[in-house]
């Protein structure tokens, strides 16, 4: 069992590479592997295959690994912080206040600018939590409201409020349609430049709650008497969340499952030991969205598939499975 988790980062390793090099490598147009490494080595256009590898699949494949990261490493956190094995930014709220919050930036107001994008995104998703919070915490005098519930009330009406602006300017939205579906397809240069060091500062935030993570899953009481400041460490969280959440809607859109599934994968391996879940999150959902995204480009080549369709199709049943055998 020991070799087995020492092994782990190298088998992680190898199938990070694997999944990148798939992905550079592969699409409506082939790429051979000795020119993937080529281009990637020389950095220099000197070829259509260079250019296609270096500005069109290279910065795809850093936004796709940086959001399926981001996206893990929220649900892992919100599993965490909540004792919660539903908690993740689509069940509540995040996902569907952040596509708001963009959608209603830029389709109405016009703010297109990099910059703005992520902005918009963290507000839309804090809003959501807020959300989430303020009806689970008004129910507490019944306890018939859930934070799932609530959760899935905001999600559907957000989801309804964003339906609404659509059918009343088609035009405006007709160039986040795409988007809106989970798909790195758009995804533009500035976008992932302003973007990346922000996912990172959150990722590095979501390394640092980890392990104090741990204590709260052995109850309040016995996490207070450890030293910890619960609610600070909720609010950190909180922060990491939002942030990470945020990150991964301006660089893919509101993508499903992806912090909900892959978080109890890595609890099936690492046991209940945030310091590890966290970081394994973190890999596996990379591994899993790099890998996503290059099958929903190649499925019906030289068509597109939105790679939100396919984290649906493949997250769903793998989390019932998940969800049958761990509750």
């Amino acid at each position: 069992m020991r070799a087995a988790h020492r092994s782990l980062p190298l088998l992680l390793g190898l199938a990070l590479l694997s999944a990148l090099a798939w992905h550079l490598a592969a699409g409506a147009h082939s790429v051979p592997l000795q020119n993937v490494v080529k281009a990637l080595i020389s950095g220099a256009p000197e070829s259509y295959d260079a250019v296609v590898v270096t500005q069109i699949r290279l910065p795809r494949a850093v936004g796709a690994m940086l959001a399926g990261a981001s996206l893990a490493a929220a649900g892992a956190l919100m599993q965490g912080a909540t004792r919660n094995p539903l908690a993740d930014p689509g069940l509540f709220g995040l996902l569907a206040g952040a596509a708001l919050a963009v959608v209603l930036g830029q389709g109405t107001f016009g703010m297109t600018s990099p910059v703005a994008v992520p902005i918009l995104a963290a507000a839309g998703a804090l809003a959501g939590a807020v959300m989430v919070w303020t009806l689970t915490a008004a129910s507490n005098a019944g306890g018939t409201l859930t934070p799932v519930l609530a959760g899935a009330a905001v999600t559907a009406f957000l989801g309804a409020v964003k339906l609404l602006m659509n059918l009343m300017d088609e035009r405006n939205f007709d160039a986040l349609r795409i988007w809106l579906s989970g798909s790195l397809a758009g995804l533009r240069l500035p976008v992932l430049m302003v973007t990346a060091p922000v996912a990172a500062a959150g990722l590095v935030a979501a390394l640092l709650i980890g392990p104090r993570l741990t204590a709260l899953g052995m109850g309040d009481e016995t996490a207070k008497s450890l030293g910890f400041n619960l609610r600070r460490l909720r609010a950190a969280t909180l922060v990491a969340v939002v942030v990470l959440t945020a990150c991964a809607v301006a660089l893919a859109g509101p993508l499903g499952f992806v912090g909900l599934t892959v978080p109890h994968v890595a609890r099936l391996i690492a046991g209940v030991d945030y310091g590890r879940i966290v970081p394994l999150s973190m890999m596996l959902g990379a591994i899993c969205l790099l890998a996503m995204d290059t099958a929903a480009r190649v499925a019906v080549a030289p068509a597109e598939m939105s790679v939100g369709i396919l984290t649906a199709l493949i997250g769903a049943p793998v989390f019932v499975l998940l969800v049958r055998s761990r509750l």
